[in-house]
């Protein structure tokens, strides 16, 4: 690979690094760690009182998770227009090297939202060597949270454009890759925002549906990102690359036990829906679900997504879903299985009495949207017969 010229900003996000490498190693001294890499080989200097309050466990935590928090911010209109800058130049370098290589580029417009952990990930990857201070670091806190959130932020580019030999540190960074790419997103999912979307997006489309991209992590790390990215497609929006998406999925050694690519995926798809406790985002996921509509599955696949969904049709527990919740549920289940959409109402009604709690709002609810239901067709007859008196008559 030639090499690859340094943007402008180069200044601006060394400083960045510099910074992280700061409290990290703040970190380090105060958990007794020792250091592996020390700049220019003068020790930076903390102070006795921030040593003392990274002592307990909860303080690094603490520690780490604002680091964390940091990256993920959003760039402020000050250093925004360097920072653009920079990012435009490293993705056009980024894109003529892989030309270069007899790659085509792929479409990756910089989002209007622009984070640090953006810049710096395309940073890293394009100038290796100025990540790697970073990286030594963040290796001695594998054990701390938010170590591999930091990492997958930071080093989601970088770990495949390098070259790694050694295939037990790859597949330790790929590893943490996965698993950190996964709390991220699960961020995401909790506080029904996309913050991190150009992590999910670069995964799916640079790494997931680009072989050579794929290849240079281990098989098992291959399989544990399909998992991952089949959890997530629908949160992010990206349903209409599923098709391209499940046509890439790689082979699993169980498959002729759980099925083909549409049987996994459903089944990562089921799992998640059990999981989601945000209404929003429950209600987003089961308005994509028409998208499975044709899918070729297994009977205990579509068993086992029909019990999923029919747990979210009734209130109480486990589920405890609200009236929005359930009625989405029903569509999606009458929209996927319609045999049997009669006998399902009636069962449900059934159990419904087993709930007498709930009769005075369901009464409530079934009056008013019977009110509802008249006043529209009311409506609907007066403005039809309106229309038809404003037409003039044929002689």
């Amino acid at each position: 690979m030639p090499q690859l010229s340094t943007p402008p900003s180069s200044a601006y996000l060394t400083a960045l690094t510099q910074e992280i490498e700061r409290k990290l190693q703040q970190l380090l001294k105060a958990a007794n760690a020792p250091l592996s890499y020390i700049p220019n080989g003068v020790k930076i200097y903390v102070p006795l009182k921030y040593l003392q309050a990274l002592t307990s466990s909860s303080q690094r935590l603490n520690f780490l998770q604002e680091l964390f928090a940091d990256i993920a911010l959003e760039v402020d209109g000050r250093a925004r227009g360097v920072l653009i800058l920079s990012a435009l130049q490293l993705k056009t370098d980024m894109i003529l090297n892989r030309d270069e290589d007899g790659i085509s580029p792929a479409e990756d417009g910089i989002e209007n939202r622009l984070c640090f952990y953006d810049v710096l990930a395309d940073h890293y990857a394009m100038v290796p060597e100025n990540g790697k201070p970073v990286l030594d670091l963040i290796v001695q806190l594998w054990s701390q949270s938010f170590a591999s959130h930091i990492f997958a932020l930071l080093f989601h580019k970088w770990l495949f454009e390098v070259q790694l030999e050694n295939s037990e540190v790859l597949l330790r960074y790929s590893s943490a890759l996965v698993q950190g790419a996964t709390n991220i997103f699960w961020i995401d999912i909790n506080t029904n925002t996309r913050r991190f979307f150009s992590l999910f997006h670069y995964l799916l489309e640079e790494v997931a549906l680009v072989p050579m991209h794929l290849n240079k992590i281990a098989l098992q790390a291959q399989r544990d990102l399909y998992l991952l990215l089949s959890r997530f497609i629908f949160f992010y929006n990206l349903v209409d690359r599923l098709e391209t998406f499940l046509k890439q999925f790689p082979v699993f050694p169980n498959a002729f036990l759980i099925g083909g690519p549409a049987d996994i995926f459903v089944i990562e798809l089921t799992d998640q829906l059990q999981k989601l406790k945000v209404e929003p985002v429950l209600l987003h996921y089961l308005s994509h679900m028409k998208i499975l509509q044709g899918f070729e599955l297994r009977m205990t696949t579509s068993t086992r997504l029909k019990a999923c969904l029919y747990s979210f049709t009734s209130p109480g527990g486990p589920m405890y879903p609200t009236r929005a919740v359930r009625h989405a549920a029903w569509d999606a289940l009458d929209l996927l299985f319609p045999v049997g959409r009669h006998p399902r109402l009636l069962i449900s009604m059934f159990f419904r009495l087993l709930y007498p709690w709930y009769w005075p709002s369901s009464c409530w609810n079934f009056i008013v949207s019977c009110a509802k239901a008249l006043l529209y067709s009311l409506l609907r007859l007066i403005f039809s017969s309106w229309d038809n008196l404003r037409k003039p008559k044929n002689p």
